[in-house]
């Protein structure tokens, strides 16, 4: 079992397990945020339940080592095949994965990741942060997320970061799904549509959110 995750192959199949974690977490922080959308009240509620549920204070480590595995992985296969031949996910030469996407997977998250930084420092670490570190968190989750979003450049930069993650995500959903056995040549068509399907429900969805708010309190104010 050792060899298995140690080989070129495992390390792979790691990366893509680590992957399709992350995007289930997607969902669940896209319906979260969007209840900012719906109501100041819906989405405080929402944050406080974030914050005083003992299996989401629990999930959070487990996350972040998602993350940490998924970057650690993809640094590690970028460097080896910069060494060899250019594989990133698994990739057929028969399909489209010779996109811009997968010849350029790790520079996009290289870009998720930096906006995913920026993100960190303006949310999660002035709300749920501050309950691990026994700080004093904002009394008011939805005026900060008011606070960023309504500014024009705030919003335009959280924008590009979600359609930067609508080309990782295109590449990596279907690439990921045909690392852990779904290969054949009748499903990877198949793949790519659901791919760009749940890419395009991510950024929509997460898109909305600053569109409301600098629209709303910036514009229409």
């Amino acid at each position: 079992m050792a060899n298995i995750f140690s080989s070129s192959i495992g390390k792979k199949l790691i990366m893509s397990l680590s992957g399709l974690f992350l995007m289930v977490f997607l969902l669940l922080h896209l319906s979260i945020n969007l209840a900012a959308v719906a109501s100041e009240s819906a989405y405080n509620t929402a944050c406080h339940f974030m914050d005083t549920n003992i299996f989401i204070q629990v999930m959070v480590p487990i996350l972040a080592l998602g993350f940490a595995i998924h970057i650690i992985y993809a640094l590690y296969l970028t460097l080896s095949n910069r060494r060899a031949r250019p594989v990133k996910y698994a990739v057929s030469a028969n399909t489209k994965a010779s996109s811009w996407a997968s010849r350029n997977m790790f520079v996009l998250g290289l870009v998720v990741l930096g906006f995913l930084a920026i993100h960190l420092s303006h949310f999660w670490a002035k709300m749920q942060l501050q309950h691990f570190i026994g700080g004093v968190a904002t009394e008011n989750p939805y005026l900060e997320v008011k606070a960023t979003l309504s500014n024009p450049a705030w919003a335009a930069v959280y924008i590009v970061w979600f359609w930067a993650l609508w080309f990782h995500l295109c590449h990596g959903f279907w690439s990921a799904l045909q690392t852990v056995g779904v290969s054949n040549q009748r499903w990877i068509p198949r793949l790519q549509v659901a791919a760009r399907l749940f890419a395009t429900i991510v950024a929509v969805g997460f898109t909305v959110i600053p569109l409301y708010f600098c629209i709303r309190f910036y514009f229409l104010s």
